[in-house]
């Protein structure tokens, strides 16, 4: 193997995890954005992936592994943009361990990102949420912890990550009325819950395996839930759902929208974006921003505010003695009608 693959490892197995204290999901996504570029890069200089060298990653390179996860994979510029910050990353930590990089590094670090489109924000109403949490059969095992998911996913309005990686010891107490949520940036917060999120949990744990794993929301196996065990589970309760509330089926329904509609609800009660940021544990308001573009009610409070330009009532005057002269020959008694 070459130095590419010894830099790369060092990078992935200690840098990211231990200097930079990186969580193990960035740590996923970093190491699944090279398995991407090492098999193009290789695939297009005709070697093993293994016999790879650094500086074979050259900026036209790079460029061409963009376009090519653009027009053949698919992938959104979001996306894009992300595979491209890993590689930014990674040279910026090849430029201190590989001074001859540092040219090609410079070249690398010059790609921009690609601007993107932010279009409006879906999210479910009151009525199409409250058909959801309705929709696992609480008769089951697997319902009612289905139920016990999809609540605090919304009440909390959890990220995925979030979600699956709650412990039993997240929760205060027996009474389960706030959860500790470490967030994105290793960011905690602690949440208070609704009754009903209250109730949900309450009657998941009294029935959930003593043993087996530390999360509170275990698979079937008796393993940690992973993302797409969550994203199956959902996508199962939304068609059943839909079978009661027509407009769910109109919607594309993820695990992030359950948090968006929790901001969304949170902001129509509070009409302070600022409160929403911090139960959904943003860095900064500009991530908040989003909700206020979607919001109507605020367009409309704002509308309503400045209020419409009206005229003012009164009968019409005329100002020159030449139309007091054509309306007396007109014989209207009023010359606006």
């Amino acid at each position: 193997m070459t130095e590419l693959a010894a830099h790369l490892a060092t990078f992935l197995r200690e840098h990211l995890p231990h200097e930079r204290r990186a969580s193990p999901h960035t740590c996923a996504a970093y190491a699944y954005s090279f398995q991407l570029l090492v098999s193009f890069a290789a695939s297009q200089l005709k070697i093993r992936p293994s016999r790879l060298n650094v500086e074979q990653l050259d900026a036209p390179l790079i460029l061409e592994f963009l376009k090519h996860i653009e027009s053949e994979r698919r992938n959104s510029a979001r996306t894009r943009n992300a595979r491209l910050a890993a590689i930014h990353s990674f040279f910026r930590f090849l430029e201190y361990r590989l001074p001859s990089c540092l040219d090609q590094s410079r070249r690398i670090h010059a790609i921009p990102m690609k601007k993107i489109d932010e279009p409006l924000i879906g999210y479910l109403t009151h009525r199409e949420v409250e058909v959801l949490l309705n929709a696992p059969d609480p008769r089951t095992r697997f319902g009612i912890r289905d139920r016990a998911m999809l609540h605090l996913a919304f009440a909390a309005g959890l990220r995925v990550s979030e979600l699956i990686s709650l412990r039993l010891d997240h929760l205060n107490d027996q009474a389960c009325s706030s959860v500790r949520v470490m967030g994105k940036g290793r960011r905690e917060r602690v949440l208070p819950l609704w009754k009903e999120t209250t109730m949900a949990l309450r009657a998941w744990l009294a029935i959930r395996p003593r043993d087996g794993c530390p999360e509170l929301f275990p698979n079937a196996s008796g393993r940690a839930m992973t993302r797409s065990g969550f994203e199956y589970i959902l996508a199962k309760h939304v068609a059943s759902a839909a079978r009661s509330e027509s407009s769910i089926a109109q919607k594309r329904v993820t695990p992030h929208v359950l948090r968006r509609s929790c901001a969304i609800h949170t902001l129509q009660a509070t009409k302070d974006v600022r409160k929403v940021s911090l139960w959904l544990g943003h860095a900064s308001l500009q991530s908040t921003e989003i909700y206020l573009r979607a919001d109507p009610s605020e367009k409309l409070e704002a509308l309503a505010a400045v209020g419409s330009v009206t005229l003012r009532r009164g009968r019409f005057r005329t100002p020159d003695r030449l139309l007091a002269m054509l309306k007396d020959v007109s014989g209207s008694k009023n010359y606006a009608e």
